[in-house]
């Protein structure tokens, strides 16, 4: 627990064992009737779920909590002296499908435009080419439409059903309807679809490992330069836990 919030220690190592275990089985399944939510925490997403009531049950609900911000396993140090295991959005999703297609399990896409969900199964077949994607659907349909989705997504029963731009709400649209959907994995992650449709580039691993891949977020929208004072909160609060409330 870092400042109330859940956070899962898995080692790269460890993850496919991690995955297998909770993975829905045709026959005999482990899994909640509202499937296996899997979260990519930041930092942001920490001290968002410490106020926002239901973004705070959609990641102590979900059956693996990943960090993503090295701010969160520094602070994890600090607090516990633990050592959490972080992961690169894009690179824990190869590597989870990497696990899904040895197992000749099946994806579902949903989000981006028509356009960037083309490119993107384009990718993922010719990288994955055993994989089964049993479905997509983009993003940006009407309100109305959605219910036939839910229920496309529901029958095709992916293991993985990966989400992403498009849905108003965001990962809180798979919270919503977590009952409506499959028992498989559910993930969401911003801007996924277009870096699988090389329409944006991710950080380097050199400046994921430093923790600099929030200068190039800032560069694309400047507007993210006020998350400094989120940052100082974050701070804050730790040197308030670590201090008083102990």
């Amino acid at each position: 627990m870092l400042l109330n919030v859940p956070i899962d220690i898995v080692s790269p190592e460890d993850l496919p064992n991690v995955v297998s275990r909770l993975l829905p089985r045709k026959k005999k399944t482990n899994a909640s009737k509202t499937g296996l939510d899997i979260v990519l925490l930041s930092l942001w997403d920490l001290l968002r779920a410490r106020r926002n009531s239901e973004y705070r049950e959609y990641v102590f609900n979900a059956a693996l909590v990943v960090p993503i911000s090295k701010s969160l396993v520094s602070g994890v140090k600090f607090l516990t002296g633990k050592t959490v295991y972080r992961y690169m959005p894009f690179k824990f999703v190869i590597s989870l499908l990497t696990l899904l297609e040895k197992q000749d399990l099946s994806l579902y896409l949903f989000g981006g435009t028509s356009k960037v969900l083309r490119k993107t199964e384009k990718n993922i077949r010719s990288t994955f080419p055993i994989l089964n994607v049993v479905g997509r659907c983009e993003g940006t349909i009407r309100k109305e439409e959605e219910p036939a989705v839910i229920e496309a997504i529901r029958k095709a029963s992916p293991a993985l059903l990966l989400v992403g731009e498009g849905r108003r709400r965001k990962e809180l649209w798979i919270h919503k309807h977590s009952t409506l959907l499959n028992q498989g994995f559910r993930l969401w992650c911003s801007g996924l679809f277009d870096v699988f449709a090389e329409k944006k580039r991710r950080p380097s691993d050199a400046v994921f490992e430093k923790g600099l891949e929030n200068i190039a977020y800032c560069l694309r929208n400047p507007l993210k330069i006020f998350r400094i004072f989120s940052y100082i909160r974050y701070n804050i609060l730790l040197l308030f836990y670590k201090f008083i409330k102990k």
